[in-house]
């Protein structure tokens, strides 16, 4: 199994580029599903997850290539309507897939998707707002057998602002017949870049960013370069590294208006957080404080993949800091690999309370999901002695390449590879 070796007790100092974003390439790869052309995606990060997408891609008869980090997509021709089991549990996302699959080709068969296990994440809205467009859905055994010739646009009021069902309901609205309104509609910047990718290859879609959505639907799309907005989430893990080893780093591309909810939290800890158009600056001299009560929220509240970074970043606060996950059941599973280090956390329910230790230790920890592993790494950064973090594949998943990120900011990190 792979392994990553962090020895702790190094400031931060140095530069590093943000990497596009996970949360935005994935469903602008399906999004490519509904155009006849190739298109260029520039700063696509290689992801296990986008990886996945080329293969779900592939599968369907799109072409897909590298050249760089720019990766060439044809949809011009498919040949399937449908997605394995396999591939489909690769990943949450996948299911992102359905409603481009039923605007282009009008019927589609898939299971239920895989990914991170944090709890329950129904898909109930997904499916109920590509009903509501016309879609017959047949759910038999984990299996979804979708019908849809003629999809057609209506308001679609979402009960809670999904960032997934948006996304599938804003590309199914593409293929449908007169205007599709979004209320409720998610608010994350990934998507609004959703929004910008469609329009800039020929479609008619507005208010993202905002609780209303709409798109105009039956436009011909056409092919075209576009450039994937930066991680804001890997950002926030750069930031919340810098202030649990100390030090300066500069983070190139990262855009402050995306996190500015996580860089109030680190300058009422203590740290120093500037930003221009080129990036954003994070200063961090000595043990930082601990901070008032996080509660995660849909944007523009606090979110819930940078949760377990900040957590990492205020165990050897100074105080107490309580966290309230109200996302995800089983967002807490690195507590207790955490704890390992030496970390004081106590949860209870969606409550977690951190109070700030002395010293942590380095100690031989497993990563449980994609962001709780980021946290470790982060809580690495500032623990004595060497800590041994396994089970990368879940930070595989959204992380570039961390080990090289950390190290050109001067931290002492080895990735060891599994043996064949």
């Amino acid at each position: 199994m792979s392994q990553l070796l962090i020895r702790g007790g190094r400031p931060l100092e140095g530069e590093v580029s943000i990497q596009g974003s996970k949360n935005s390439v994935l469903p602008i790869l399906a999004a490519t599903l509904l155009i006849r052309g190739q298109v260029e995606l520039e700063r696509c990060p290689r992801l296990r997850d986008v990886e996945a997408s080329i293969r779900i891609l592939r599968s369907l008869g799109c072409e897909a290539r590298w050249e760089g980090d720019r990766l060439m997509v044809d949809a011009s021709v498919l040949g399937d309507w449908s997605i394995s089991d396999s591939l489909m549990r690769e990943m949450r996302s996948s299911v992102v897939f359905l409603g481009a699959i039923l605007a282009r080709c009008g019927k589609a068969l898939c299971s239920m998707p895989g990914g991170c296990e944090l709890g329950p994440r129904p898909i109930d809205l997904h499916l109920a707002g590509l009903r509501a467009l016309g879609a017959e859905i047949v759910e038999d055994g984990g299996v979804l057998r979708c019908e849809a010739p003629h999809l057609r646009g209506r308001e679609i009021v979402l009960a809670t602002p999904s960032v997934g069902a948006t996304e599938n309901l804003m590309l199914a609205g593409c293929g449908a017949e007169g205007e599709t309104v979004i209320s409720n509609a998610a608010r994350e910047p990934e998507i609004v870049d959703l929004q910008e990718f469609l329009n800039a290859c020929g479609a008619e879609v507005r208010g993202a960013g905002t609780g209303t959505v709409r798109i105009a639907g039956g436009k011909a799309l056409h092919g075209g370069t576009y450039p994937v907005m930066p991680d804001r989430i890997v950002a926030a893990t750069y930031l919340c590294a810098a202030a649990s080893a100390g030090g300066e780093v500069f983070l190139r591309d990262a855009r402050s208006a995306d996190l500015s909810a996580v860089t109030a939290v680190l300058e009422e800890c203590g740290c120093a957080v500037t930003s221009d158009n080129a990036g954003i600056r994070c200063v961090s001299r000595g043990r930082i404080r601990a901070a008032s009560p996080i509660r995660t929220a849909p944007y523009p509240g606090f979110p819930t993949d940078a949760q377990a970074v900040l957590m990492a970043a205020l165990l050897r606060a100074n105080g107490t800091t309580i966290f309230e996950e109200n996302l995800f059941e089983n967002r807490y599973r690195h507590v207790e690999e955490l704890v390992r280090m030496g970390a004081d956390i106590r949860v209870s329910g969606r409550v977690a309370v951190v109070t700030g230790v002395e010293r942590l230790h380095g100690a031989a920890v497993e990563c449980t999901d994609l962001r709780g592993g980021a946290a470790l790494c982060v809580a690495a950064l500032a623990a004595e002695g060497e800590t041994r973090v396994g089970n990368l594949r879940h930070i595989d998943r959204g992380y570039e390449d961390l080990r090289r990120d950390l190290g050109n900011l001067g931290a002492e990190i080895v990735r060891e590879e599994a043996r064949a």
